[in-house]
């Protein structure tokens, strides 16, 4: 079982956050070479990094309308272009749909609003992907890294265990944002076996891959095999 929130990760207009988010991804493209590696997504250089975020837009605004997106085809792609069509595509999808209609979601909740916060998650992980590729700073506000967080906890991690992805975590984990004034229990039952404090940001990437125990701006107590055995675990698809 997993425990949400203990504190605020809400509050966030998710649709003028991805708005923002889109926005600075776009403009981050012309900065950073695409043949750029970026070594925490496997072997993706900049290149399929754009490509990849671009065709999720694309497909979560025929999720969220409930149609089959139409093929994007190979390319090769001019990027901003192909960037721009796409986050467009998905912002006016969004903003021209109830938020309340029924959607096809990855959740129980079969409503559009579920894109709005899934797509501008999305967007943070990969704008920091592509900024961090490059050696570029990323300045967001905590709450949304927070929500990044609550997102792993509360739908993602429980998902993955649903679909047989990941067995069942013998124990929770506890995680703490000391810049955002939130806690979560991530899976299992009782006591937490290892808890993790430190800035949103770092709790986020922690549970995307991005980054590891050892960031200095995390503190690790408890079990840290419990730790590491929870982070080898499909936790997000």
């Amino acid at each position: 079982m997993t425990t949400g929130t203990s504190g605020p990760t809400t509050g966030i207009d998710h649709l003028t956050a991805l708005a923002d988010l889109q926005s600075q991804f776009l403009a981050t493209i012309a900065l950073v070479d695409p043949r750029t590696p970026v070594p925490w997504c496997g072997r993706w250089r900049v290149r399929n990094l754009v490509e990849h975020l671009a065709r999720v837009h694309h497909w979560a605004a025929g999720q969220a309308r409930r149609r089959s997106e139409s093929p994007l085809g190979r390319g090769p792609f001019v990027l901003t272009e192909l960037y721009a069509s796409c986050a467009d595509e998905l912002l006016d999808t969004l903003r021209s749909l109830d938020a309340d209609a029924p959607a096809w979601t990855l959740d129980d909740s079969g409503m559009v609003r579920f894109w709005h916060r899934r797509q501008m998650l999305e967007t943070l992980v990969h704008l920091w992907d592509l900024r961090a590729a490059a050696g570029l700073p990323l300045d967001v506000d905590a709450a949304w890294w927070a929500d990044a967080v609550d997102e792993v906890v509360t739908v993602m991690q429980p998902r993955q265990e649903r679909m047989g992805r990941m067995e069942p975590l013998p124990a929770p984990i506890a995680l703490v944002a000391t810049d955002d004034r939130a806690s979560w229990l991530l899976g299992g039952h009782g006591e937490p076996a290892a808890r993790v404090a430190g800035p949103a940001s770092a709790l986020a990437l922690l549970l995307w891959g991005r980054a590891t125990p050892d960031d200095p701006s995390l503190v690790v107590t408890g079990e840290r095999a419990a730790l590491d055995d929870a982070l080898a675990c499909r936790l997000t698809p």
